[in-house]
C-alpha cells in the first residue's frame, strides 16, 4: 500500500456527535501530506445528515489540498442517503477495500 494513502475507518453511528472528530482526523491526514484518503465504512451502521455534511466539508478540504477522497464499503442505508442527495455522483465509491486496492495499483 502506498504510504501517501491514509485509510480512515469510522465505526458505529456517524452523526453530529462524531462528525467533528471525523473531520479532524481527515484534516490531520491532509496536513500530514496524504495524497489520497480512503474512508472505509465497513463498520459504520448508520449515517445521518450531520455525518453527510462532515463528509462534504471534508471533501472540500481534501480537494483544496489537491488530494483525493475515496469511499468504500458503504451499507444500504448510506447508499440510499447518497442516492437521495445525489452525493453518489460526487464521491468516488468502491464496493470494498479490495476494489480500491486494485484501482490504486494502476496509479
Amino acid at each position: 500500500m502506498n504510504s501517501k494513502i491514509k485509510i480512515i475507518e469510522p465505526s458505529g453511528i456517524l452523526d453530529g456527535t462524531k462528525a467533528s472528530e471525523f473531520r479532524q482526523e481527515i484534516n490531520e491526514s491532509v496536513e500530514k501530506g496524504a495524497e489520497a484518503i480512503l474512508i472505509d465504512f465497513k463498520d459504520v451502521t448508520f449515517m445521518d445528515s450531520s455525518g453527510l455534511g462532515a463528509l462534504v466539508l471534508s471533501l472540500k478540504t481534501v480537494r483544496a489540498a489537491n488530494s483525493k477522497l475515496y469511499l468504500c464499503s458503504i451499507n444500504d442505508q448510506i447508499k440510499m442517503l447518497f442516492e437521495l442527495t445525489s452525493m453518489d455522483r460526487v464521491f468516488d465509491i468502491f464496493s470494498d477495500r479490495t476494489a480500491f486496492d486494485q484501482a490504486m495499483q494502476g496509479i
